[in-house]
């Protein structure tokens, strides 16, 4: 009983511990479907977010799910109540239907914003 109460408290501390997500709004939604697209053609989409907090925000790291997805970010301090951009390049190797994701850290937050895109790859 006093191991489970315990373990209980030491796991809430853990929890309070960790920083919250990100203090930024999504200017358009975390998924973009690009629909149908041609094999070897890359494509390129812009995420666009809002600065919320109170502090200047930086992209610390994008990480993606593979080799076709290519981030690229601006490399300065989004200051708060401005916007920052993210491009994801897509480059289609493989046909059919596709859904990867994009994880994006900011400064100061461990727990990682997700972004999406899908689509319908051809020949």
């Amino acid at each position: 009983m006093k191991t489970s109460f315990l373990a209980l408290i030491v796991s809430s501390l853990v929890w309070l511990s960790l920083p919250p997500t990100a203090p930024v709004e999504w200017q358009s939604d975390t998924t973009h479907d690009f629909g149908d697209l041609e094999r070897g053609t890359p494509v390129t989409y812009v995420f666009s977010f809002k600065n919320l907090s109170g502090d200047s925000l930086y992209i610390d790291n994008v990480r993606t799910a593979c080799g076709c997805t290519s981030p690229e970010w601006e490399d300065v301090r989004v200051a708060p109540d401005s916007m920052g951009h993210i491009y994801i390049e897509y480059d289609a190797e493989d046909t059919g239907y596709f859904n990867k994701w994009i994880k994006v850290y900011f400064n100061g937050y461990r727990k990682a914003e997700k972004l999406f895109i899908e689509g319908w790859v051809e020949e």
